[in-house]
């Protein structure tokens, strides 16, 4: 799965599906015209009675003209504004980000400090893909009323998304069951699903509210009553038959809408699970979690009445489908795992006829009984360092990368991984990444901690430094991405103190490391600093006009590696030779042209850059670090703060010292 290519293709999904809601859209306009005609024809005789009636219909006994501009205009504008106000409401309400749409359904986030065994299974599962796709850890929303098996990520951005699983999920499914359900997850946030999700539930909901719109008044008829003279019988008729209309209308649209949902999620569907299998290199998991929602009765059917709306949002079908399938959101359970498994004889799990979770745990009632869960693959070596094998990590997960990121969070003492998952000691424990190996300087760093942070920081800064101490530079930058959720937890009037603390460390000793630029960078773009999710606009289209800061970009990673003795001006030729399109218009800048002042400035505007821009530039800076074979730690943070400022979340490297 290519990253960018994955993001062109979703950008060329919504397009279609902005033109094809927009037919449904006009549809709906042409059958509101037509019924505005029918009805004001059979309406003509009390309109000649009622003179205020007399510009949209002839005189009694005359024909209603078949094409009436006005009545197509009033049509026409009603219907955009109802369906326009509908789906920017609804589009509000999703801009609060996933964890809105995880509540609604009566998600509860799930403590990261919990220490329920499933719970903490699900947040190691979680975790270990987020470091090994390079994104902050997804929220984690756990749905405590729902015993089927089912989950879904939701959200704008890879910084506001949700994972969310029912607890007949957590339950009932196996760890490597569960990894192939949030491999799943984690393909349709890669894949730039989340985001086209809501705006198909978005769109849908505006159609639908002309159905709504006709249904309440034709509640209102049955619960109100109307007064009036000998005429009040004919006002409740024409008022009737406005709403009746406005409810057929409404719900024709709403069905092709759901026709073209269904469509789009089946196939996206396919794509999860091949993704899912890719990750994990283990499909006996993903095939597993299938057959047990085959197996067991409730499947993947939730209770809540919501779950249709945002019915394919889910890893299994969450609702059952009206219209003989045709409103489906995900392909039969069978076809998806002979897709996976084509040797797949359709037995499904047989799960136990009574367990007593009370008293009985699942495993020890059988629930795995009919499952075969194969040894784990061997662990891949790390990812390769060429620059093309690191442009594949970027913005996926493969076997390699998920096994490395164990690796890395295995080595990380639990009170830190702890530490990570709370609001207030994730502050400090960002603290303690910046202290120095200096002992003079972490003593004037212990002191400006102590000013701005207070004596509570220093005391817990001290239990956290033995720890730290024991690990290498390379564990640092998946720390903090472990601590991007708990940060974006805090109130504002501590966040302000809290990046002013750090800024005080990182310039302690007058100049900024490629770390301390790396963490700056990547905790400013994660938490949005700023701008609301998603709001990024794409201004630069030419590569030209970015030239200038494709050449600070190049220059800087050539001169980090000058930093250990290699040769800046041959690393900065391997990147150039990548950019045919500027031949001749990138050229070594000195060290001060291409500060981090400078370099921050550059990615900055190259993150409002097309989609092949930020790819060609990644690709020549990956040629960049891998000039001599060998990428070290201080190039590989530079380089994965690069990608983050340009949305493209790259895995963690294994470096070289």
């Amino acid at each position: 799965m290519d990253f960018f290519e994955a993001q062109a293709r979703a950008k060329r999904r919504t397009s279609r599906l902005v033109w094809l809601f927009a037919f449904a859209v006009v549809g709906t306009v042409v059958g509101g015209y037509f019924a505005s005609i029918f009805l004001l024809a059979n309406l003509s005789g009390s309109a000649s009675r009622h003179r205020h009636y007399a510009e949209y219909a002839s005189d009694a006994g005359q024909p209603v003209p078949l094409w009436q501009p006005q009545v197509f205009l009033s049509v026409t504008t009603c219907t955009l504004l109802v369906v326009g106000f509908a789906s920017l409401f609804k589009w509000r309400e999703f801009s609060a980000g996933g964890s809105a749409v995880a509540e609604s359904v009566g998600g509860r986030r799930v403590d990261p400090h919990t220490t329920d065994l499933r719970e903490r299974k699900l947040l190691n599962v979680v975790e270990e893909m987020s470091i090994a796709s390079g994104i902050p850890p997804p929220a984690v929303y756990l749905l405590d009323d729902e015993p089927a098996i089912n989950a879904f990520a939701a959200g704008l951005t890879t910084s506001d998304a949700v994972v969310a699983v029912t607890r007949g999920a957590l339950d009932k499914l196996t760890r490597d069951e569960l990894q192939g359900v949030i491999g799943h997850e984690f393909s349709h946030i890669l894949n730039g699903d989340m985001k086209l999700n809501l705006k198909l539930s978005a769109l849908i909901f505006g159609i639908l509210v002309i159905g709504l719109a006709g249904r309440g008044i034709l509640w209102g008829l049955t619960r109100g009553r109307v007064r009036g003279g000998k005429n009040a019988g004919g006002a409740i008729l024409a008022i009737a038959a406005i709403g009746l209309t406005l409810l057929i209308l409404g719900y024709i649209g709403y069905f092709f809408g759901k026709l073209i949902q269904a469509a789009v999620s089946r196939q996206r569907e396919f794509l999860a699970d091949a993704s899912a299998v890719q990750f994990t290199r283990n499909p006996d998991g993903l095939t597993g979690a299938l057959k047990k929602i085959g197996g067991y009765a409730l499947g993947s059917s939730l209770d809540t009445h919501k779950a249709s709306a945002i019915g394919h949002f889910f890893f299994g079908q969450a609702f059952q489908s009206d219209f003989g399938g045709l409103w489906a959101t995900h392909p039969p359970l069978p076809e998806r795992i002979r897709a996976i498994d084509p040797r797949f004889d359709g037995q499904m799990f047989n799960p136990p006829e009574v367990v007593d979770v009370a008293h009985e745990s699942f495993v020890a009632a059988g629930l795995t009984r009919g499952t075969i869960t194969p040894p784990k693959p061997k662990i891949p070596n790390p990812p390769s360092l060429a620059p093309i094998a690191i442009m594949a990590t970027i913005g996926t997960l493969t076997p390699a990368t998920l096994a490395h990121a164990e690796t890395l969070l295995g080595a990380v003492p639990p009170r830190l991984r702890d530490a990570a998952r709370s609001p207030t000691e994730a502050t400090v424990l960002l603290y303690a990444l910046l202290l120095d190996g200096d002992a003079a300087l972490r003593e004037r760093q212990h002191a400006v901690i102590a000013r701005q942070a207070g004596a509570d920081a220093l005391r817990v800064l001290g239990e956290f430094e033995p720890a730290l101490r024991a690990l290498g530079p390379e564990h640092k930058l998946p720390l903090l991405q472990l601590a991007l959720p708990a940060l974006r937890n805090l109130p504002p009037a501590a966040l302000a103190p809290f990046l002013d603390t750090l800024d005080g460390l990182v310039h302690a000793d007058g100049r900024v490391s490629t770390f301390e630029f790396a963490l700056q960078k990547l905790l400013t773009r994660s938490l949005a600093l700023g701008e609301k999710p998603g709001a990024a606009v794409v201004q630069v289209y030419s590569f030209n006009a970015v030239v200038d800061e494709i050449n600070v970009v190049l220059s800087a990673l050539a001169h980090t590696a000058s930093n250990v003795g290699l040769d800046p001006a041959a690393a900065f030729a391997a990147g150039a030779e990548q950019l045919k399109l500027l031949d001749g218009k990138l050229a070594l800048l000195e060290p001060a042209a291409c500060d981090f002042v400078r370099l921050d400035a550059a990615l900055d505007k190259l993150a409002t850059a097309s989609l092949p821009i930020k790819q060609r530039t990644l690709f020549a800076a990956a040629h960049v670090v891998g000039a001599d074979g060998t990428i070290l730690i201080a190039e590989a943070e530079l380089l994965r703060a690069i990608a983050a400022a340009l949305d493209c979340p790259m895995p963690p490297l294994a470096a070289a010292a």
